[in-house]
């Protein structure tokens, strides 16, 4: 399984991501009240922008949750394949943990 921090972490800047959108939608919103051609003009381009942002973080999304799922899946096939490897490895950093934890 992926490690929980990294998953939070993406969870959260993808949320932070769909809150700057929500907030400048709501600006495009208020800025309807605003006249001529100029406003007009702001406001499409915020809009194009806003479709871009949202396409990129979908991508985005599945990418991540893409790659995370591989890894997870490669991390696993490695552990069934050399499972005395695999312990191994892990004693050695667990080993190597302890001395730079013992020397604080």
């Amino acid at each position: 399984m992926a490690r929980p921090t990294a998953e939070k972490a993406q969870d959260i800047l993808m949320a932070d991501f769909q809150t700057l959108v929500a907030d400048t939608e709501k600006l495009l919103a208020h800025t309807a009240s605003l006249a001529g051609d100029q406003a007009d003009v702001l406001r499409d381009q915020i809009n194009e922008s806003l479709q871009r942002a949202r396409e990129t973080l979908a991508l985005a999304e599945e990418t991540l949750r893409e790659r995370g799922k591989e890894a997870v899946v490669a991390t696993e096939e490695y552990v069934q394949n050399n499972p005395w490897q695999s312990v191994g490895i892990a004693a050695g950093v667990g080993f190597l943990l302890g001395l730079l934890a013992t020397r604080r």
